[in-house]
């Protein structure tokens, strides 16, 4: 479990909560849970409803359509983001590599958070735009392997 001020410390190096007033950063970080899972367990699958993000403080987690990986994430990156804006069902499943922490923020809470600091929905949209710009170019590569298999 980390202090207050461990928790702090990291989430204040999160990308989506940089550039944002310590004051606001302590009541955020007081709000969140912390969670710990084993290797190889399924955080959330691909359908199910989705209340809350992660925040990946220890250890690496997958994110994956059945057997197919689309990411790999590690200490200070977040997941589970998609369905709190959208209240759609999980759009994949992650499953922990090895032992891992998660801080978490409920829907409540990130709209909260939103309404006193509207940079933090900029910033999530950023790394949102990152991740999709990540899949494409995974498509394009992919169709282009698949073109060069197929003459």
């Amino acid at each position: 479990m980390l202090s207050s001020f461990e928790r702090l410390l990291f989430i204040r190096r999160v990308s989506i909560f940089q550039e944002l007033r310590d004051e606001f950063l302590v009541k955020l970080a007081s709000a969140m849970d912390e969670l710990s899972f084993p290797s190889d367990h399924t955080i959330f699958e691909q359908g199910e409803e989705g209340r809350s993000l992660y925040i990946v403080v220890s250890g690496r987690v997958r994110v994956h359509l059945g057997d197919r990986d689309l990411a790999k994430l590690e200490q200070g990156t977040f997941f589970g983001e998609m369905s709190l804006f959208d209240a759609e069902p999980r759009s994949a499943s992650v499953t922990t590599l090895e032992t891992c922490d998660c801080l978490t923020l409920n829907q409540l809470q990130l709209i909260d958070a939103i309404e006193e600091t509207p940079e933090i929905a900029v910033n999530i949209t950023r790394s949102l735009s990152r991740r999709i710009r990540e899949l494409n170019g995974k498509i394009n590569t992919y169709e282009k392997q698949l073109k060069e298999a197929n003459t």
